[in-house]
């Protein structure tokens, strides 16, 4: 079975983590400006994942 989704912008992260999700159809940014800005913009939270096991 493939996966025939395009991946999120986390398809170009080094983290094995991040990497996990970068299929996910779920409109992610990995900590930085870019997220901020974004959330700025659309007068939005930052809702913060720090990980799990």
């Amino acid at each position: 079975m493939t996966n025939s989704r395009e991946p999120n912008r986390l398809i170009h992260e080094k983290s094995p983590c991040l990497l996990q999700h970068a299929y996910n159809p779920v409109e992610c940014y990995s900590w930085g400006s870019e997220a901020f800005e974004k959330a700025k913009q659309e007068d939005k939270p930052i809702f913060l994942s720090i990980g799990y096991s």
